[in-house]
């Protein structure tokens, strides 16, 4: 029995100098675990409160939602409800590529022409599907000098869509489907509407008349059965090949009432692949430095 006493008095001895430290030494597992709302959170807060609702309607709708989440899609409402930006460049510039005044919109299948930054002064859309210009469409962009549509499917340009551009300097309307030309701005120096489908009727009396500073008119395989009227005396280069061209005046080219007038500006005439005989017109290029390209027998 004394033993036993003595045994068990060392047993509980051990213990004490072995497991008590250990336990003091322990870290605080329970401060560890808290909720992160007991240390930050006051209930009966805003917050609190806020949480409280939330999951109330959430248990009445019979799902299963987490705060986390809730505040998530609360986050998302507020964000679809944000109204669309009103920078109407903005889209332009993402699906064309603007760089310093000039905008690129070549080859991306557009089918009219898009909202232009204010500044644009050349515009380059081939090779898109494009059916009609509008006068809407450069009403605001008074900068712009050049403007290239080749290879489009316009058939169609309101009248006026040009009037306000007081500065354009060439405009390119080739490969596509007009039948007739739009009233054209004073300033021009090149135009080019080759291969469209373009009749005599479709080009006014005075629709070059005016153009003084016009250098460069490219009007080839057309089916024009004349040549335009009232050329302007700046016109350098004339390319009317491959039309329906049948006949020429003396006062096509020339004034046949001034046998001393030369077109001292005129450098090139094209009109092969036309169904008329230059020779049998030779007065009307009297005034030419050299002949028409051409058939002559």
């Amino acid at each position: 029995m004394l033993f036993q006493a003595r045994m068990k008095t060392l047993q509980t001895t051990l213990f004490l100098l072995v497991f008590v430290p250990l336990i003091k030494s322990a870290p605080p597992l329970q401060q560890e675990s808290l909720p992160f709302y007991d240390s930050d959170i006051t209930w009966g807060s805003p917050i609190q409160q806020d949480y409280e609702i939330q999951s109330q309607d959430i248990r009445k709708d019979g799902t299963n939602v987490s705060l986390d989440t809730s505040l998530r899609l609360q986050g998302d409402d507020s964000e679809r409800n944000v109204p669309p930006t009103k920078d109407t460049n903005l889209p332009t510039c993402l699906l064309c590529v603007c760089l310093s005044g000039s905008v690129y919109c070549e080859e991306i299948d557009i089918e009219a022409v898009p909202p232009l930054p204010k500044e644009t002064a050349y515009l380059y859309a081939r090779f898109n599907k494009i059916k009609r210009i509008a006068v809407s469409d450069f009403a605001d962009i008074t900068t712009l000098r050049r403007i290239d549509f080749s290879g489009n499917r316009i058939e169609e340009i309101e009248d006026g869509a040009f009037s306000k551009l007081l500065l354009l300097e060439e405009l390119s309307l080739a490969e596509n489907r007009l039948l007739k030309l739009p009233v054209l701005p004073p300033k021009l120096t090149t135009f080019n509407a080759n291969q469209n489908r373009i009749k005599s009727r479709g080009i006014k009396a005075n629709a070059f008349k005016k153009l003084t500073n016009l250098a460069y008119l490219y009007l080839g395989h057309n089916a024009l059965e004349s040549v335009p009227l009232n050329l302007p005396e700046s016109l350098r280069i004339l390319h009317l090949q491959y039309n329906n061209i049948t006949t020429i005046t003396d006062d096509t080219f020339c004034k046949s009432n001034n046998t001393r007038y030369i077109r001292t500006h005129m450098d090139e005439i094209r009109m092969e692949g036309n169904p008329i005989v230059l020779a049998k017109h030779v007065n009307a290029f009297s005034c030419l430095r050299t002949l028409p390209v051409g058939a002559y027998y």
